[in-house]
């Protein structure tokens, strides 16, 4: 598995990442994660990216790796108080979110704290940014990062307080390959990619019921890319390589509760990056056809 250098943090993280999500929301079993998360490690991952408010995807985790802890990155989000709808922001919130993260997760240090997704008001404040700040110097993070998008994420690496940026890119969310992506390259800020392959969204013929597929199906629609309406594999290949080809990007966290699906994603990235007229197709397609509403999404 190619590694990559992390900006300036010294870390070399994976190009593919697991990410902690659908463990939590998906009802994953402890044994099910045992087994996936051992063997993604021994197959050369070493980034896992998780939050306070996956239901129960800490302690999963946790639970499952914390005695391979020299093994891997752990990452984490705060800023939320068990569900994605409730907000935590207060610096006392902040602490204790992290607090929680380091219990559930049964180490005594993170690699990267991120906010997550907090606005560019709340991040003007100035509070949340302190938070993360003080847990740096406790040792509780080695590093401190943002997760979000737009006119927030942009702030936030303009700040010049954080280390990583955790951001959306793939063939339906693109606005981070010219709004965001160019300042954290400035700042040598790591990058991961969330959403790498836009939920595979166009799995589904017709719209899904679950509103958290709605943005990128609608564009998908929109955009009608020829490589989606045919082989699964090829499309789902072709989409991941495409975020791989991104400029500035080095690991892109992929969720699964699947053994083995790590492996087979890893299989694709070991392909490499598009050739550049796959990539600036691709590119152009979105030019022609993205709106101005078509933000990055959280």
């Amino acid at each position: 598995m190619e590694k990559r250098e992390f900006g300036k943090t010294g870390m070399k993280v994976s190009v593919l990442g697991f990410g902690g999500a659908e463990i939590g929301f998906e009802g994953a079993s402890q044994a099910n994660v045992e087994r996936m998360l051992n063997e993604a490690l021994d197959q050369g991952l070493n980034v896992i990216d998780t939050a306070e408010c996956y239901v129960n995807s800490e302690e999963l985790i946790g639970n499952t790796v914390s005695k391979r802890r020299k093994d891997f990155y752990l990452f984490s989000k705060c800023g939320h108080k068990g569900s994605y709808d409730v907000p935590a922001w207060t610096a006392a919130e902040i602490e204790a979110s992290i607090d929680q993260s380091l219990r559930r997760l049964k180490t005594d240090y993170l690699d990267l704290i991120q906010l997550h997704s907090c606005s560019e008001e709340t991040l003007r404040k100035g509070e949340v940014i302190e938070a993360l700040q003080k847990a740096k110097l406790a040792g509780k993070s080695r590093f401190i990062g943002y997760s979000g998008d737009g006119a927030a994420a942009v702030y936030a690496i303009n700040s010049g307080a954080f280390d990583a940026l955790q951001t959306s890119v793939n063939i339906a969310d693109q606005e981070a390959i010219e709004l965001t992506l160019p300042l954290a390259q400035k700042k040598e800020m790591g990058v991961i990619v969330k959403r790498p392959v836009a939920n595979v969204s166009w799995r589904h013929k017709t719209k899904p019921e679950n509103p958290y597929y709605h943005a990128y199906w609608d564009r998908l629609n929109d955009l009608k890319y020829d490589f989606i309406n045919g082989n699964m594999q090829l499309s789902v290949e072709k989409a991941l390589r495409f975020t791989l080809s991104a400029p500035w990007v080095h690991t892109m966290i992929v969720g699964t509760t699947k053994p083995g699906r790590w492996r087979e994603n890893a299989e694709v990235i070991a392909r490499g990056a598009l050739s550049k007229d796959e990539y600036e197709t691709i590119r152009n397609k979105w030019k022609q056809v993205a709106g101005a509403d078509w933000i990055g999404q959280s």
